[in-house]
């Protein structure tokens, strides 16, 4: 083969990894959220976990856990200008927790793209609540490092969607059981009932499920978990559902 040929070849090739590398996420990772990243390299490091390589999302984890804890403060902070600082404060801290950042993320699929090695597979895999959530940050991070503080914000405003809109800082910060059990106080009805009906998977893998028992208004749920306390806390959230309307939260 032709010297000119061979070096033509290894040009193009050349070329077209380049473009890979540069290329819009629509072809590569997918983030969940609606932005289109400039820098695709930004996207793939926040998708990466650090059992996957050394290029890994742990910084752009830290980034994100500060532009989002900044974003939803200024958000309630605008929405709730009577509401005092304490109750702000523990709405934030609600919303910017493990567990509701690993919901979001769910809710955007962003497990099907987190990139991991053949420990963290073997431990639960993208469906960790704790990976899920440090992915979350890190893309939250990538976006503010990709394109800015207005650009994060409508990201993260549109990722939480109406767990974000509908908050409300009374509320927030008290946990499912907790405002279950207020809502039966305040109509002098027993506290609920709760017991494990089944466990399922292998010991580093278990889930249990819980049901939860209110025999004056005949309601029974189930709730899954990881743990028995999340379990009986998902159980409790789907009892409150059913509450008549009204009077859910007391």
């Amino acid at each position: 083969m032709p010297a000119s040929s061979s070096s033509s070849k290894r040009a193009r090739r050349a070329a077209s990894e380049s473009s890979a590398a540069s290329e819009p996420t629509g072809a590569g990772p997918h983030s969940g959220v609606d932005h289109a990243f400039a820098n695709a390299d930004l996207l793939r490091q926040a998708l990466t976990h650090r059992s996957y390589g050394a290029t890994h999302n742990e910084r752009l984890e830290f980034i994100g856990d500060a532009v989002l804890g900044f974003v939803v403060a200024l958000t309630l902070y605008e929405r709730f200008p009577d509401v005092p600082e304490g109750q702000l404060t523990r709405a934030r801290a609600h919303l910017v927790r493990e567990d509701t950042l690993a919901q979001v993320a769910r809710r955007l699929r962003l497990g099907d793209e987190i990139r991991l090695g053949e420990g963290a597979l073997k431990s639960g895999g993208a469906d960790r609540a704790s990976i899920l959530a440090d992915a979350m940050e890190a893309v939250f991070g990538a976006v503010f490092l990709d394109a800015g503080f207005d650009a994060v914000r409508e990201v993260i405003v549109d990722a939480y969607g109406e767990l974000l809109r509908d908050a409300n800082p009374s509320q927030l910060g008290k946990d499912p059981k907790t405002r279950l059990q207020e809502a039966l106080h305040k109509r002098r009805l027993p506290e609920p009932a709760y017991e494990i009906v089944a466990t399922m998977g292998k010991a580093h893998a278990q889930e249990f499920a819980v049901e939860c028992r209110i025999v004056d208004l005949c309601i029974v749920t189930r709730g899954i978990g990881t743990s028995r306390r999340a379990a009986e806390q998902d159980a409790a959230a789907q009892a409150l559902e059913m509450l008549p309307q009204g009077r859910r939260n007391g």
